[in-house]
């Protein structure tokens, strides 16, 4: 059903405008799956559960886009509130899948109908709260922030949306080598701990890095992460001077504090988790950051996939690229 709110006059590629034209595309999937035989057509039903999964993406933009800019805005309540409820509909989603793997269909049509029921409640609340508060609160250079930094998430849409405004097309930075003019850049490399390299060689070098990288300072707000070309977690623009309370689903914040907390207080340096995600395994390390005083600078966090590490046997002394 169409409502008021999806008939607002927003410009194409608008970050609101793109969710709406997102929200039609689910309707239009939950109304097929729930009408598909799932004994008689399995795999129609396979199909479109797919893709009603690739919501996934919907939720890490507003996590990642959306909710940062609420937050400097004042409005905490969706980062704290709607991101559980994501987390919901993300496990109902692993049920379905485990309902699947153990072919029991009835099970997995209930739980499927389940997770679509949840689903109409929160666009029910993204249309009625969360989209038409976001337009009174942020500006449209806000808007057009955000929209830059969606390009990293993706959309459910076939299509990607076009930007907004008309502006040349995102660039990604390994080929954005205009030489900016509001800023000094230092002609010569500049000296490390043993070392010399320029600004684009520690660029290059944290983007070649095959894991994840992310840095808070002492302040508690992220300062920075790496661009890797595969990325274990999702990480934009948008981030960048959140509150790294923000960044976490509410059921592992009070982990991270606490960790920040023994951190901080001289307790422990290191903290370690592995984690299954995604049919992968995730390795997390916390590291304290200490100057040469052992004043607490803030804290490194460390993700990779070593799935494939935990296979290595024996010994590989030849070179085997084929």
């Amino acid at each position: 059903m169409t409502t008021e709110f999806q008939n607002m006059d927003l410009a194409k590629g608008h970050p609101i405008q793109n969710y709406l034209d997102e929200t039609l595309l689910i309707q239009s999937i939950a109304d097929n799956l729930i009408q598909v035989d799932i004994n008689n057509d399995f795999q129609r039903f396979y199909n479109l559960f797919n893709q009603l999964a690739t919501i996934e993406k919907r939720f890490e933009r507003k996590e990642n886009q959306l909710f940062p800019f609420l937050e400097q805005k004042g409005w905490t309540g969706p980062s704290q509130n709607m991101w559980s409820f994501h987390d919901i509909i993300r496990q109902i989603f692993r049920i379905v899948r485990q309902n699947i793997e153990n072919k029991n269909l009835i099970s997995a049509k209930h739980n499927t109908e389940l997770a679509i029921q949840n689903i109409n409640r929160l666009l029910e609340v993204e249309e009625t709260v969360l989209f038409p508060n976001a337009l009174e609160i942020l500006s449209d250079d806000e808007w057009k922030v955000m929209r830059k930094g969606e390009d990293e998430i993706g959309w459910m849409l076939a299509d990607v949306p076009p930007n907004f405004p008309n502006e040349p097309e995102y660039i990604h930075p390994s080929q954005d080598t205009e030489k900016r003019t509001d800023v000094v850049f230092d002609e010569k490399a500049a000296h490390y701990d043993e070392g010399y390299m320029t600004v684009e060689q520690v660029n290059l070098l944290f983007k070649t890095l095959p894991i994840d990288l992310t840095y808070v300072d002492e302040n508690d707000k992220v300062i920075f992460y790496n661009r890797g070309e595969e990325r274990v977690f999702p990480r934009s623009a948008g981030i960048i001077g959140r509150e790294v309370r923000f960044c976490h689903p509410p059921k592992s914040v009070d982990t991270v504090l606490k960790i920040l907390e023994a951190f901080r207080k001289g307790e422990q340096n290191e903290a370690s988790f592995w984690i299954n995600y995604k049919d992968r395994l995730i390795y997390i390390r916390y590291f304290a950051v200490r100057n040469s005083e052992k004043e607490y600078k803030g804290v490194v966090e460390m993700s990779q996939d070593i799935t494939d590490i935990k296979q290595i046997n024996g010994e590989r002394r030849l070179l085997e690229w084929n």
